[in-house]
């Protein structure tokens, strides 16, 4: 198309020729995708192999003080003089021999079972008693399996810093060059190197709190991890992809297909719940804020304020106090059926398509303020100059707002909607404190017709205690989440023209 006539079309327009092109266009991108793994592989392949040939280096060329650093860490850069570098090198493997010696290598060594011996069961001879003593817990073993796996990687990559700390100090002594020393160390890690200093913390938090339990629950899926098969009084086992199978329909149990079912149907209720969270919130929030903004609207400061006083106010108390006002026999329903408007009572939450409108129309109330605020900020900052223009050259006022608000509120507020939209994916708040998942459906395997994929996962977990079934479903939540991240962001026109709202 050509590029004037692309301009000519209204946002609407554009966003549907581009959702067109998208598609059109992703059989050749992953063409292209496939195309280009050779040449990834071979960059990669390069780059370990670049690994080996500074260690082989090392090891062939290096002289009596690199050489002993393959065995003793740190021995090198002590004879070097460079003590700080030694003494953490040193103590590093130190710590890593005394952990894999006394703790990980015992569990690294049940990885492959997950244990064979739950507890072991004594009878007291004096009264009778049957005693326990528990023996193997997989849980554990798994948990700190995978933790001593990432210690040993961070160790062979210490490791390696090592050897080629060495080497580079060896050839620079062959070169007659200075070498930093322990005060040059302080001084960069208080300098050019500070931030390394100020994100070791945080990395290490990352890597605990997110990234661990992250592949904790990868291996979890591949587990028999339930009710039945519970730590400490029991073990689970390695079940390879049969979760998958429950999940996805392939196994031929009744029980599989009850699964498969709830999954496409809560999978695509959450996906249509997003659009319509995001997206609603996000256009009335806009409208409203312009309607506030409008010239001749009085008392503007107090409008402003009734809404922000909304967003005061937490919103678990609001959405409980919804739930209890528009049940069966509520405040609400008691109120209509008094002044003789209804006969019987509105199902607004037992009813499953009145329950997702409900659901959808309580997430406009509660956060349309947020919205607005946001709106309100950027509003103020559009140059008046482009409505002057377009007044003058006769645009009304639904005219203005396609071709100057609203390409430059999206263009703005991209990354806002694609956070407000994963997070309505994972909007746990809003469906279980409003509904708890009801209406309820005999069809459905522990879910009901609101429920979304985060709190069918939490009821699988708190009360049914599959944790199998629930890790799978977290990570198809989590490629779901990445896959529109990534598309959606890169699709998006504030990263492919940055420039043009300067």
């Amino acid at each position: 198309m050509v590029n004037l006539e692309y301009l000519k079309k209204s946002p609407l327009e554009k966003f549907a020729y581009n959702f067109v092109e998208f598609f059109k266009s992703l059989p050749a991108k992953i063409g292209q995708f496939f195309k280009r793994i050779p040449a990834k592989l071979l960059k990669l392949w390069q780059a370990f192999a670049g690994i080996f040939v500074t260690i082989w280096q090392a090891l062939v060329h290096g002289d009596w003080k690199t050489r002993p650093s393959f065995i003793v860490m740190g021995f090198g850069h002590f004879a070097r003089k460079q003590w700080l570098r030694g003494l953490l090198y040193l103590v590093l493997e130190v710590v890593f021999i005394v952990y894999m010696v006394l703790f990980g290598w015992k569990y690294l060594a049940k990885m492959g079972n997950l244990g064979k011996v739950a507890k072991i069961t004594t009878v007291d001879p004096l009264t009778g008693l049957e005693n326990y003593r528990f023996v193997d817990n997989s849980l554990l073993i798994l948990l700190y399996s995978l933790l001593t796996i990432f210690i040993i990687v961070a160790f062979v990559a210490s490791w390696y810093m090592n050897i080629r700390g060495n080497w580079l100090a060896q050839q620079a002594e062959e070169a007659r060059q200075k070498l930093p020393t322990t005060q040059d160390d302080l001084r960069a890690y208080a300098d050019e190197q500070y931030h390394k200093t100020l994100l070791s913390v945080p990395m290490l938090g990352v890597f605990v709190f997110t990234v661990l339990p992250i592949i904790f629950m990868i291996f979890v899926a591949f587990t028999n991890y339930d009710k039945a098969h519970m730590p400490p009084g029991n073990l689970f086992t390695w079940t390879g992809f049969e979760n998958f199978e429950i999940l996805f329909g392939t196994g031929l149990t009744e029980n599989s297909k009850m699964f498969a079912y709830t999954f496409r149907e809560v999978l695509l209720w959450t996906i249509i719940w997003a659009f319509f969270a995001t997206f609603s919130n996000y256009i009335l929030g806009m409208l409203v804020a312009i309607l506030i903004n409008k010239k001749g609207i009085k008392l503007k400061k107090l409008w402003r304020t009734i809404l922000v006083v909304t967003v005061a106010v937490p919103q678990f108390v609001s959405l409980m106090l919804m739930s209890q006002f528009l049940q069966d026999y509520g405040l609400f329903n008691n109120l209509l059926m008094n002044w003789g408007i209804t006969s019987a009572p509105i199902k607004f939450l037992s009813d499953p398509l009145l329950a997702k409108i409900t659901v959808i129309v309580v997430n406009i109330w509660i956060g349309i303020p947020y919205s607005m605020l946001i709106c309100t900020g950027i509003l103020m900052n559009i140059p008046q100059d482009l409505y002057e223009s377009a007044r003058i050259d006769g645009a009304s006022p639904v005219k203005m707002y396609m071709k100057i608000t609203l390409p430059y509120m999206l263009h703005v507020t991209t990354p806002y909607l694609i956070t407000q939209f994963i997070g309505n994916l994972n909007n746990f708040n809003v469906i279980f404190l409003l509904t708890g998942g009801e209406p309820l459906d005999l069809n459905f395997q522990y879910a009901g017709r609101t429920d979304l994929l985060i709190t069918w996962l939490y009821k699988l977990t708190v009360n049914q205690s599959q944790y199998g079934i629930a890790s799978v479903i977290g990570i198809i939540t989590f490629v779901v989440v990445a896959v529109f991240s990534l598309i959606l962001y890169n699709r998006s026109g504030s990263v492919k023209n940055e420039e043009d709202f300067m």
